[in-house]
């Protein structure tokens, strides 16, 4: 019966994943399920239920342990060591792509929330699994001027080091000033708002708590 029960469940989430699938394609139906608790676990459920196995080596991280170290690049091709590069400050990481439309409409907000914070909140680092002109060329005509990094796509990308074995874009995670990661998110946020309270537990704004 337990072999059985492994197999439902596997074949339920296989048919959570199909739906996580459609609602993609309709913004509303995904804005709705990425907003809600109930709605993230049933989003990492089904994604993770089609996720491959990482590469030997690569361990993705989970929840209450040590941000995994990696070295990525910055636009001008210069190497960036993280997380020690924004040590002592909590931070959002969001993982994007140029053709990824739901990250880019999320992105000015993300902007708005980095302006709030200023230098003493939670900061906003991107990273983007895409080529650099095709960053830099939305950066700028959206005035974007968060810190973004570059990665490649892939099986060993910062996303899965970051837990997003699925490669779902776009995902975000929130990691503490020790280093710590505190929480993830599969897909966009609707608004400023909602990015306020997703990150309240690490701002040190009081009127983002």
């Amino acid at each position: 019966m337990a072999g059985y029960g492994r197999v439902l469940l596997v074949a339920t989430l296989a048919a959570l994943a199909g739906a996580v699938t459609s609602l993609w394609l309709e913004p509303r139906g995904l804005y709705r399920l990425a907003g809600s608790a109930a709605g993230q676990q049933l989003l990492q459920a089904a994604t993770q239920a089609r996720a491959p196995t990482p590469p030997p080596g690569v361990r993705p991280a989970r929840l209450g342990e040590p941000m995994p170290a990696m070295t990525l690049s910055d636009l001008d091709g210069r190497p960036v060591q993280i997380p020690q590069a924004w040590r002592g400050r909590p931070t959002l990481v969001n993982l994007w792509a140029s053709w990824c439309a739901p990250c880019l409409k999320e992105m000015p907000d993300l902007q708005a929330f980095a302006t709030h914070q200023g230098q003493t909140g939670v900061q906003v680092v991107g990273i983007a699994l895409d080529d650099t002109e095709a960053v830099r060329a939305f950066l700028a005509a959206h005035a974007i001027t968060y810190l973004v990094l570059l990665d490649t796509p892939g099986p060993a990308d910062a996303g899965v080091r970051l837990g997003n074995t699925a490669g779902v874009l776009p995902y975000s995670v929130l990691i503490a000033a020790d280093g710590r990661l505190l929480k993830t998110r599969i897909g966009p946020f609707a608004d400023l708002a909602e990015i306020r309270a997703w990150a309240a537990p690490a701002s040190s704004h009081p009127q983002d708590r």
